[in-house]
């Protein structure tokens, strides 16, 4: 198996070396992944400035100021031949549940990855301690992946409990929470008395429903969500063309 492998952390996380070696024991791994942390960078994409990259001495590949789409769509395009057969996104340092979905840069790597063609999984953890709990639950999903395909043609979003392998009870198939809308922009003065602002924390769990990421996190049990590149809202088609004759927006221009 040949993995393309990247994060939002920036390549020297001890997120990704630790599942990079790991899955070096079994496949062709080829990372390429941002040179810094570019969490929340969600699916950007940099297309004012060209990208370089940086080779480290084990081969990996670091791309100065690149976003993990970027990264991704780099590493199957031109970084990596042959092409990979999978993407890998993780291990991220930290849970990505519910609406972190939105702005998370370890979903987007995978989601790039979906949307150029290729299965993918995003691999996060609920902490900063037992990276080898999460590493261990990825690579046997994904020897798991090699011997029985999943075609469902979504992204796998798995987050992983911050305990020792031990402790992990399980495996549930979940969907995404929510959170209270996130309401603080923390206001500062810089040396020079210019206002300045930083992005505040996420808002409370909302929805932490028996069928969620969130429970199941909290249970002790691995999430996996499948996420899907199609954000069409199917069921809302038939309410808004209701709409649009009975507000007469679509009438005769």
């Amino acid at each position: 198996m040949r993995i393309l492998l990247s994060n939002d952390d920036g390549i020297h996380a001890p997120g990704i070396q630790l599942l990079a070696d790991a899955m070096r024991r079994f496949a062709d791994v080829q990372v390429v992944a941002p040179d810094r942390n570019r969490s929340g960078s969600s699916n950007s994409l940099t297309l004012d400035v060209p990208l370089r990259t940086i080779k480290q001495s084990n081969g990996d590949i670091a791309v100065q100021s690149g976003t993990p789409t970027d990264c991704v769509y780099l590493g199957v395009n031109a970084l990596m031949r042959p092409s990979p057969d999978i993407v890998v996104s993780g291990v991220n340092a930290g849970a990505n549940l519910g609406d972190d979905v939105i702005y998370s840069g370890t979903v987007a790597a995978a989601m790039e990855g979906r949307h150029l063609g290729l299965p993918a999984l995003a691999v996060s953890l609920n902490g900063t301690r037992h990276y080898d709990t999460a590493v261990t639950v990825a690579c046997r999903l994904i020897r798991a992946l090699t011997s029985e395909p999943l075609r469902t043609g979504k992204i796998l979003n798995i987050n992983v409990p911050d305990v020792p392998l031990a402790a992990i009870k399980g495996i549930r198939v979940t969907r995404c929470g929510s959170r209270h809308p996130a309401n603080q922009a923390i206001r500062q003065l810089d040396p020079r008395g210019h206002e300045m602002f930083w992005i505040g924390p996420p808002g409370e769990m909302f929805d932490n429903g028996p069928d969620t990421d969130f429970a199941a996190i909290e249970q002790g049990y691995v999430s996996i969500t499948p996420l899907q590149v199609d954000l069409t809202a199917y069921s809302a088609q038939s309410v808004l063309t209701s709409w649009l004759e009975n507000a007469e927006v679509s009438g005769k221009w």
